[in-house]
């Protein structure tokens, strides 16, 4: 049996080809993974000695010959094929081992310059993989280093890898090279293509003439929206740590499509707060957000908004679950709990509760990022992509435009509510004060019903909006928009501005004597 070895990532690769020699398996390599075989004391063939030609044009040459993809692609149950490589004295390849050149990583580097990223395409790695994965039956392609132990497992328990395990991994190396050309395809297709800039870093587009994302299955759903719809669970190649996906779930059944969309939704808007946070999601809008000195109040806040629309909703804490905050929400149905960790005696409060799911997830370091850095949404037979809305608003930021200037305390909450419209379906409007959301009208055809419908949600909380901060996520086309919210008690509003009526916006908020913010940012949710 023999196995080629040559690899970009040499991690683990001495273990594994130390493995592979005790059990007896004749090792071929290429240039630095060849010499680090050699200088770790194994017995190694030069690919170059194998197939008696000298790698060539710094290496761009060097695995492209018929001793190297005769001896992969020779189907052994063929007389003809085998007879051919009896002729041609070529020795089958048994075990392929290939992880190609960094391509994603060279020109994910600032500054890359197109020559860097065309010297990083791999040409002679991905043929050699097509061609060993193609002839599956008999040949183990191992393109990942995590494959490594499985195989020396199977060559140890019982002298060969299974059949299924070669599928699984010929599978595994066409997605490889099927990801691995959509980079390269995307790169490229980014380039605004300049002949003086040639030697430099290139200008590119956010959005390349052609598109190939490529996500990965985690798993099948029970069913989509409706009981109806068939659904199944994608990742990025790359997930950013701290997203959704990166989860680990503890507890509870399984995720349905509808939870790990409403999911998503609170876990991105509680990783905005710095204080400690809790946002309650129910059909993919925050009911309640409220921050507070602990879980256990912010919670408490949050429920405190919207205590009908909170049973059964998504709840999201920026900070561990503790006992406290634990023996307050065991007390209301919930479909998922989400934080970055469970103490163990929050765990034991809901262990009797095993429908609900418990997810924890790690917060990202630093500022929080929003999990991707595209958007898509199918429309019939295209695709919409746009960047992600990540803009973060900063005091500095926001302009006065009325007579009346805010007070330290309507700023906050003017930045609180903001931070929440940006996550609320437009029309957005959302009334808040003292780092809870007091109403939100969410999804409504006019700007108007929002308004009301948060003012009525309220009320029905027992809620007073005397005093509140009011954030609109557009700007308000006409004054009565504004009329309506302070007419329910607000007394300062955050908005984008840019309307053809934001002076008869400005006067009327002058002649009510609220104070009125422009933000400049428009965040529209569809």
């Amino acid at each position: 049996m023999t196995a080629l070895l040559s690899v970009s990532d040499k991690t683990g690769i001495v273990e594994f080809a130390q493995a592979l020699h005790a059990q007896g398996v004749r090792l071929l390599s290429t240039g630095g993974t060849a010499r680090l075989l050699a200088g770790s004391g194994l017995p190694v063939t030069e690919v170059a000695d194998h197939i008696g030609f000298p790698e060539m044009l710094d290496g761009r040459v060097k695995t492209l010959h018929p001793r190297i993809h005769g001896g992969l692609l020779a189907r052994r149950d063929l007389p003809a094929h085998m007879a051919a490589l009896t002729e041609h004295a070529i020795p089958t390849i048994d075990i392929l081992c290939v992880n190609l050149y960094p391509f994603e990583a060279t020109v994910a580097q600032p500054g890359c310059t197109l020559a860097d990223a065309i010297e990083n395409i791999d040409i002679g790695g991905p043929a050699m993989v097509r061609s060993g994965a193609k002839n599956w039956k008999d040949v183990a392609v191992l393109s990942d280093a995590s494959q490594y132990a499985q195989v020396v497992d199977e060559l140890k328990a019982q002298g060969r890898v299974s059949l299924a395990t070669k599928f699984a991994l010929s599978v595994a190396a066409f997605n490889r090279i099927a990801q691995y050309d959509a980079a390269i395809s995307d790169y490229l297709s980014s380039i605004t293509f300049d002949e003086n800039q040639i030697n430099g870093a290139p200008a590119r587009t956010l959005f390349p003439a052609q598109s190939n994302p490529a996500f990965i299955k985690v798993q099948d759903l029970r069913y989509g929206e409706n009981a109806h719809q068939q659904a199944a669970l994608y990742r990025d190649p790359q997930p950013v740590p701290g997203s959704i996906v990166t989860g680990q779930q503890l507890q509870g059944k399984e995720l349905s499509y509808n939870n790990i969309a409403d999911a998503d939704a609170a876990w991105e808007c509680v990783k905005q707060f710095d204080a400690p946070a809790c946002v309650i999601v129910k059909h993919a809008n925050p009911c309640g957000v409220a921050v507070g000195q602990d879980a256990a109040e912010a919670y408490a806040k949050a429920f405190q908004t919207d205590p009908t629309s909170a049973f059964g909703g998504i709840i999201a804490l920026n900070r561990p679950l503790d006992g406290a905050a634990a023996e307050q929400i065991v007390k209301q149905f919930v479909e998922v709990l989400m934080a970055p960790a469970f103490t163990p005696e929050a765990l034991e409060i809901f262990k009797p509760k095993t429908n609900v799911r418990l997810l924890q997830i790690a917060l990202p370091e630093g500022a929080p990022a929003c999990a991707n850095r595209l958007e898509y949404k199918r429309v019939g037979s295209g695709l919409l992509i746009q960047s992600a809305d990540d803009h973060a608003l900063a005091l500095a930021d926001l302009k006065v435009v009325t007579h009346k200037q805010p007070t330290p305390e309507q700023l906050q909450d003017l930045l609180f509510a903001w931070k929440v419209a940006k996550f609320v379906k437009s029309n957005a409007i959302v009334f808040c004060k003292d780092g809870q959301t007091r109403g939100v009208g969410a999804g409504q055809m006019s700007r108007l019903d929002s308004a009301r419908i948060a003012s009525i949600k309220a009320q029905h909380a027992g809620l007073s909006l005397d005093g509140t901060a009011v954030a609109s996520d557009a700007f308000f086309p006409f004054r009565d928009g504004l009329d309506v919210v302070i007419d329910h008690g607000a007394s300062c509003v955050i908005q984008p501005g840019g309307s053809m009526r934001d002076q008869e916006v400005i006067d009327a908020a002058n002649e009510r004597g609220v104070v009125m913010v422009f933000s400049g940012v428009r965040h529209f949710r569809h």
